[in-house]
């Protein structure tokens, strides 16, 4: 997927900005931009939600793995554990929103 971002003069100081996290990083502008972007959206969301956005699930899925978790027996079993084990998210999906969460999470 393209995108083109259109900006001005007033922009240069966000835009300089970018471009020493870029630089900092060892990332392209555009990485750069996309991680902010994420971070805006995902930030302060739980797992399931963030499957969701990715669309890698439906909320119905998850409120379905949720309910499996609140059966006894099931107390420490994790929602993503479950999610793989049912065969609602592939694995490698459960990763790339853990590490979503991971980053923003406020620990």
């Amino acid at each position: 997927m393209q995108v083109t971002l259109y900006y001005n003069s007033e922009d240069q100081y966000l835009l300089g900005l970018v471009d020493g996290i870029a630089e900092r990083e060892r990332k392209s502008r555009s990485a750069v931009i996309m991680s902010i972007l994420e971070e805006y959206f995902e930030r302060n969301k739980r797992l399931g939600e963030i499957l969701v956005d990715l669309k890698a699930i439906s909320p119905q899925d998850v409120e379905r793995a949720l309910q499996e978790q609140k059966k006894p027996g099931n107390g420490t079993r994790r929602l993503g554990e479950i999610l793989v084990e049912k065969g609602l998210v592939r694995d490698t999906m459960l990763k790339r929103a853990l590490v979503i969460q991971g980053r923003f999470s406020q620990s």
